[in-house]
């Protein structure tokens, strides 16, 4: 075995001449442990929240959204269209239309963005999975139904078991105002097949309804806002990116899932990196312990050191050995808080033990937790690093001032 090594494990587990020693280190490792839980465990709700919030958007966006750089409707029957919908990785190919809209029921009034989408929307959304109440239903026997968002449904009373129809009323496209403001619009009714629950700004925002709707609405023919796309589970969906951009140009703007909601998942990544770094320091702190721990070794263990010098080991070789014996400390602790905080986040994931305040008012009950191996791997090298920085100070300065007074 290493001399350095052999030496440094026997002054961590041996008995000292100063009792005060062996707590302070017992201190440091259970501080270090402590931090290190901590950090696994926010890291882990934080990767909860983002699966949760990521599957919640995956219900309404799709793997794919082609829109126009500049402008806001384009014709999706030209043959560039059809050759995207053709291509080998695409599943459903979905044709959408929306518009800000004014709807009416009963006596009350409220904005939303009506958005119409062709068949394969059912297929192509997992919309269908967050209805709370009815069925996903657009059209039948010529009558015109809409999936109202639960926000909406609330703002305007909408209830399903009601037969009163949504009015929706929108300016008329190209036309001067007249003297009458209700000839300024085009109306048309719907009736709510459904209420969906997704997310507050989705459920406060959308009614679905169908395409052929939107577009008598507006007076269109085969004018589109958007296409959405699926794609294949097995496919790169960079790499399909990639080939559509390539065939479009660069008129259109083709969104990843990621890209749809840009500055909302970099808020996020950057909260979750702010409480990381934020728990650093605190453990960072913690780890000073360490330096106390050392110090404290290296003045207990003097008459060691002078035999040690004597019998030829160096300053540089006796630094070591104390460095060594600082980072033993951190990687107890690193362990034992990892595997704290692994333990906590599995009883959180099997037994949902801290509930969130007012459950039954969110889709969920508990906090959600995901672990993550790059998780435990970057927490550990981070705390093996501030482990090493409190190791080496006391023992160079420490070390260097002692035995320059030998």
């Amino acid at each position: 075995m290493n001399l350095k090594l052999f030496i440094a494990k026997r002054y961590l587990f041996s008995k000292k001449t100063q009792n005060v020693i062996n707590i302070i280190s017992l201190i440091s490792i259970f501080g270090v442990a402590i931090g290190t839980a901590a950090l696994i465990v926010v890291l882990s709700v934080f990767n909860g929240f983002d699966g949760l919030i990521q599957h919640l958007f995956n219900a309404f966006d799709p793997n794919l959204k082609i829109t126009l750089k500049e402008g806001k409707t384009f014709n999706a029957e030209s043959a560039k269209f059809s050759k995207i919908k053709n291509l080998e990785n695409i599943v459903y190919f979905t044709e959408v239309l929306e518009e800000n809209v004014l709807l009416k029921y009963g006596k009350k009034i409220h904005p939303a963005t009506l958005k119409g989408v062709s068949e394969s929307y059912k297929n192509s959304s997992g919309l269908d999975t967050m209805i709370i109440q009815g069925s996903y239903l657009l059209e039948k026997n010529n009558i015109n139904y809409a999936i109202v968002g639960q926000g909406i449904a609330y703002y305007l009373s909408i209830g399903l078991n009601f037969i009163n129809p949504i009015v929706v009323f929108v300016p008329k496209r190209g036309k001067k105002i007249p003297l009458h403001a209700q000839n300024a619009f085009n109306r048309k009714v719907l009736y709510p097949s459904g209420i969906y629950s997704i997310q507050q700004d989705f459920d406060s925002k959308y009614v679905i309804t169908s395409l052929h709707f939107v577009r008598e609405l507006l007076n269109y023919k085969n004018e589109v806002s958007a296409i959405e796309l699926k794609v294949k589970s097995s496919a790169n969906i960079n790499s399909v990116k990639k080939n559509i951009k390539s065939i479009l140009g660069e008129q259109y703007n083709v969104k990843d899932q990621n890209e749809q909601h840009e500055l909302f998942y970099k808020i996020m990544k950057s909260e979750k990196w702010a409480i990381f770094l934020i728990l650093s320091f605190i453990l960072l702190i913690a780890s000073f312990n360490i330096i106390g721990s050392i110090t404290m070794l290296i003045i207990d263990k003097k008459n060691d050191i002078f035999t040690i010098n004597s019998l030829g080991a160096n300053k540089k070789t006796i630094r070591h050995i104390f460095l060594i014996e600082g980072w033993f400390i951190s990687i107890i602790g690193a362990v034992a808080g990892l595997l704290t905080g692994g333990i906590i986040c599995w009883l959180q994931i099997t037994y949902k033990i801290v509930k969130l305040q007012g459950s039954g008012s969110f889709i969920i009950d508990a906090y959600p937790v995901a672990l993550k191996m790059s998780d435990f791997v970057f927490v550990l090298l981070t705390v093996l690093f501030i482990g090493y920085i409190a190791a080496w100070l006391p023992s160079r300065y420490v070390l260097n001032n002692f035995m320059n007074k030998k």
